[in-house]
């Protein structure tokens, strides 16, 4: 055992002495490979004395504390004892990161919770008889109301530009009809701030004001120019000029006042029929569903539908007929302030509050 514990020590020794000393081995071929680059070759007497120096430039402290353990190992003396390092309570407190919802129970904050509403959608019940009634979803009309009462809090784009409000109050009522049309041809895939500043472009650059005859004579460049910041507006221009063709030529002049006469048309589909019947001719054959209604009509769980047309059918098989044409300004305006479709405002939305809306971001219940 003494012999072996003498042995250790030596090792322990040596590998000191070994660590010290390819360091310097190493800083000394450094400077040495520096200097055989002019040389041409590596002094191996240089390489020596660098070891040398190693070995005598070791800290005799390092030594002695190796050497003093040789010996006789002493019996009965207890190791030293680990030092204990005292813990604050600050070191031990709960980090979050920033991006993650906080656990407040955690923390031991108490916090109210409130229960997350589910997806309840319209239901078909089959009756005795075999018809079908549709049964609305629940809490409908609440949601309706909320709304409504938040949509007066905050005015929306579509409350000042929308379509039915960019005809010009002082033209006749031939002209009225026919500038709704053209402003909702416009609106496709374009925001109602660009569509109110081409509609008024068209108003205040064609001869005689927007207008049948306007549209018949303008030359089709001249009518992209002015409706250029549309979208699709090559398109656009195409679809006006036939419309205006078509006015004149089957329907004296005026727009149709069909659903299927006005679908007929070059560029008119489903959503600008119904919109432009509710508002040219005040009649209320539909519901004109929008993106907008078509998504927030999804995230309340009304329905589970992929297409527009397809939550048209929906919505029209249980909502009362007197609120066909208001859902879709209620709808678009409540889309375009808080319901957004990047970036949703739960947290400013009574709906997230009141958990009546089973899509709302769970941060904020």
């Amino acid at each position: 055992m003494r012999t072996s514990r003498i042995s250790q020590e030596t090792q322990k020794l040596a590998q000191v002495l070994k660590s010290n000393r390819q360091v310097t081995a190493t800083r000394g071929l450094d400077r040495s490979t520096k200097k055989s680059e002019l040389d041409g070759s590596l002094s191996t007497t240089a390489y020596e004395e660098s070891e040398v120096k190693a070995a005598s430039s070791h800290s005799p402290s390092d030594i002695e504390s190796v050497t003093s353990s040789l010996g006789k190992r002493k019996r009965g003396n207890p190791p030293n004892p680990t030092p204990v390092i005292p813990v604050s309570a600050e070191s031990t407190a709960i980090r979050r990161s920033t991006h993650k919802k906080p656990n407040f129970e955690d923390e031991g904050v108490p916090r109210e919770v409130t229960r997350k509403a589910r997806k309840q959608p319209a239901k078909r019940i089959k009756g005795p008889n075999g018809s079908i009634a549709v049964e609305p979803p629940p809490n409908w009309e609440k949601v309706y109301e909320i709304i409504r009462a938040m949509r007066k809090r905050v005015l929306a784009p579509v409350d000042t530009m929308g379509c039915e409000s960019l005809a010009d109050k002082n033209a006749s009522p031939r002209d009225q009809r026919l500038q709704t049309l053209v402003s909702l041809m416009l609106s496709s895939q374009t925001k109602d701030t660009v569509t109110a500043a081409a509609v008024k472009s068209l108003q205040e650059n064609l001869p005689g004001g927007l207008c049948l005859e306007s549209l018949l004579e303008v030359e089709p460049q001249m009518l992209n120019q002015l409706i250029e910041k549309v979208g699709f507006h090559n398109n656009k221009t195409k679809f006006i000029k036939a419309v205006a063709v078509i006015l004149r030529d089957e329907y004296g002049g005026d727009i149709p006042d069909t659903i299927a006469g006005l679908v007929a048309l070059p560029g008119v589909g489903p959503k600008m029929a119904y919109l432009c019947m509710s508002a040219a001719w005040h009649r209320d054959e539909g519901i004109g569903v929008d993106v907008h209604v078509h998504r927030i009509t999804n995230l309340f769980g009304w329905h589970k539908t992929s297409t527009p047309e397809q939550t048209r059918v929906e919505l029209e098989s249980w909502l009362p007929k007197d609120k066909w044409h208001d859902i879709n300004h209620l709808l678009v305006g409540f889309g375009q302030t808080i319901c957004l479709p990047v970036g949703r405002k739960c947290g400013e939305c009574d709906l997230a509050t009141e958990a009546l809306c089973p899509s709302a971001v769970e941060w904020f219940f």
